[in-house]
């Protein structure tokens, strides 16, 4: 069953995109625990609660509350025909079950529309961008660190498709390559969440 979210338009380089909401709606101190660390109560949107159980907590039960919502605003409200669905490659590489990965596949099968996760793989390791805040030094840091297999996205209508929308640099970094040196016909991008400081 689909969730209730609260779509916003996503600017980049890419021909349009949606997050479906914000992924936290905020966060109240709690005081410190018997370590002396901060312990906070973090408020989330109801995508942003599947995402964290799933991602977080391998919750595989949210899965398919995130795969009918996503695929319900795929194909009802944005109505975007697409070839081919393009997984975010994970930062975190050792996670044995990756969210995007799972989810993509998963929206997948709903819409009819083929996963392609070898159409761009991560090539250079990088340093977490968690902590990196401005834009500019998060897209150098991301130089060179993608490549894409054109014989797999030349011509294509691609859905590219991530978790967590925070600055834009990896999907922007990614849009760009899949549509320079892929050679894609037009490159579009679906997240499930975004951060509340990403608009």
């Amino acid at each position: 069953m689909a969730v209730k979210i609260d779509p916003k338009t996503l600017r980049g380089p890419w021909a349009s995109g949606f997050a479906l909401d914000v992924h936290t709606t905020g966060s109240t101190f709690l005081g410190h625990n018997e370590y002396g660390h901060p312990v906070f109560e973090t408020g989330r949107s109801p995508i942003g609660n599947l995402v964290y159980r799933l991602k977080y907590r391998g919750d595989r039960s949210a899965l398919a509350e995130i795969t009918e919502t996503a695929s319900d605003f795929l194909s009802r409200t944005w109505k975007l025909e697409a070839d081919v669905i393009v997984p975010v490659p994970p930062s975190n590489t050792s996670r044995r079950n990756q969210p995007v990965i799972v989810v993509a596949t998963g929206l997948s099968e709903l819409c009819g529309i083929p996963v392609c996760e070898s159409c761009i793989k991560k090539v250079k390791s990088t340093a977490p961008l968690k902590d990196v805040f401005d834009l500019a030094k998060r897209t150098e840091i991301l130089q060179s660190a993608f490549a894409v297999d054109a014989s797999k996205t030349a011509g294509k209508t691609i859905l590219l498709f991530d978790d967590l929308f925070r600055s834009g640099a990896t999907a922007g970094t990614i849009s760009r390559l899949l549509s320079s040196e892929g050679g894609a016909k037009a490159v579009y991008l679906l997240t499930l969440t975004r951060t509340r400081s990403s608009l």
